[in-house]
Parts: structure tokens; sequence; C-alpha cells
């Protein structure tokens, strides 16, 4: 990160442990979604205590992040677009954890005709996810490489859409479920996993912004 911190160990290391944490409650989630799918209701929810414990911590992370940047009066000329992105960051874990918190409220079982599809979904979100964050750690280590991450993070928002489409199509289909009620939860759950990967973008989208700023 020597971008940023040439002079400032602690913050590089906070911010490497906020990515790694974001890394981990990404593929806590990726886990979560395919146990909860085959049916391993038990280990879903220990992926869902993960989650939680990971968003709680990076929380802190980010907070003692901002306090030592404004503190030691750190890159005056760049701390708004970190600050920026590392709160919008925030938003991929926090929908991380609403999500899994909503499969475990309401443990829905209308979901299984649909399995392979939300299956994909999920992967397509995850993937879209990843490569934001791949994005974020070369913004601060190589920013010539944000470029090609970001366009990643498009791509597989893209290939989420077409599936969540596809997922709501054959749900409200001739042949999809007789009651209204079901066919709104899956929708619904549809929806929420393909979140993770319409926020990916956002934050993509801005770190877009951030780093032609830095380029000029």
């Amino acid at each position: 990160m020597n971008l940023f911190f040439q002079r400032a160990r602690k913050i590089e290391g906070n911010i490497d442990k906020y990515l790694d944490n974001i890394t981990k409650a990404i593929l806590t989630f990726d886990q979560g979604i395919k146990e909860f799918f085959n049916g391993n209701i038990d280990l879903f929810e220990e992926k869902y205590k993960e989650a939680s414990k990971l968003e709680s911590d990076s929380d802190e992370l980010r907070r003692d992040i901002k306090y030592t940047l404004y503190r030691d009066l750190l890159i005056p000329d760049a701390r708004g677009d970190v600050l920026g992105l590392l709160e919008t960051l925030d938003d991929v874990i926090d929908i991380i954890e609403e999500v899994l918190r909503e499969f475990s409220i309401e443990k829905p079982a209308t979901l299984g005709d649909y399995k392979e599809d939300f299956l994909s979904l999920s992967e397509k979100s995850v993937k879209s996810a990843q490569e934001l964050v791949s994005a974020s750690r070369a913004f601060f280590r190589d920013i010539t490489n944000v470029h090609d991450f970001i366009t990643q993070v498009h791509y597989w928002e893209h290939e989420a859409d077409k599936v969540e489409e596809r997922i709501k199509r054959n749900a409200f289909g001739p042949d999809g479920r007789e009651k209204l009620s079901e066919k709104v939860q899956v929708r619904y759950f549809a929806e929420r996993i393909s979140l993770l990967a319409d926020t990916a973008e956002d934050v993509a989208e801005r770190l877009d912004v951030y780093t032609i700023k830095r380029s000029i």
C-alpha cells in the first residue's frame, strides 16, 4: 500500500485486515447459501453467525482507520476518497449479513424448486463482490490494475441479473408455483442475493471515480 501509506504501517495493516474481513464475509456468504440449499441448516446458521461477527469486527476497524487518518493528519489530499471507499465497502458486508439473517429468520422452503438457479445466482454475485475487493486492493497497491477488476465486477453483475430474471420468469410463468405468496417469496430472495452484486457494482463505480482522480 505504499501509494498512500509509506509512513503509516498501522493504518496500512488495518486496511489490509478490513479488506481481508470483507473477503472472508464474501466466502462465508457463498458457503452459507450452499449449506442452506443443501439442507444443512445447522451449518448455515454457523455461517450466519460468522458473517455477523465479521460485520461487527469490520465496523470497528473502519472506525479505527477513520480516527487514525484524522488524528495523524495522513494523506489529506486523498483522505476523503479513502474514507468514502471504506464506507461504501461496508455496504457489501452489511448486505451479506442482512441476507443471511433473512434466510435464517424465514428459512424459505419455497426456493427448493429453483435450487440450481439460486446457487448460480449466488456464485455470480459472489464473483462480482470478490472482483470489487481485488479492485480495492489495487487502488492502494497498483492503481493501473483497478479498471480491469472493475470490468469484471460489471461482467459478473450483469450475469447475476440474467439469472435473477430467469428465476422470476420461472416463478411467475405458467409452470411456476400456484400461490402468489410463494412466487413473491421466490422473487424477494432472488432480489436479495442479487443485491450483493448490485452493491458491488455501485461501489465499483465510485471506486472508478476515485481512481480517475488519483491518475490525473
